[in-house]
């Protein structure tokens, strides 16, 4: 008899101390994606020299503007597919005093840009 429960406590124990983490698989995780999504064609229209009215048109409201007067705009996504890891994509786009894109920067697994036209 004593046998016997120093077995189920063991496996008591052993159950417990597992918790979930073998069912995890099983268990449904929603997609959460969240912030400004950007298509490579949307990304593509973005291009140093635009005004900060014709980005917005472009690309939509930003998700955060730097609130010191630098005048910086970051597009920031962040998915977090159910199993998977959470992966991140970040533009971050500068102007100058005058509201002209003078920065382009991408972070993450961003479409290429397209580089600015040139008048030959």
């Amino acid at each position: 008899m004593r046998f016997k429960l120093l077995k189920v406590a063991a496996l008591s124990l052993v159950v417990m101390t597992s918790g979930c983490s073998m069912f995890e698989r099983l268990v449904y995780h929603p997609d959460i994606n969240q912030g400004n999504y950007l298509t490579p064609a949307e990304v593509a229209k973005v291009q140093q020299g635009m005004t900060q009215q014709q980005v917005q048109f472009a690309l939509g409201t930003p998700m955060l503007k730097d609130p010191f007067g630098s005048q910086t705009w970051y597009y920031v996504f962040r998915e977090e597919p159910g199993h998977q890891k959470v992966r991140q994509e970040t533009l971050t786009l500068t102007f100058d005093s005058n509201g002209i894109l003078t920065k382009i920067d991408k972070q993450g697994n961003m479409p290429n840009f397209s580089a600015p036209a040139t008048k030959s």
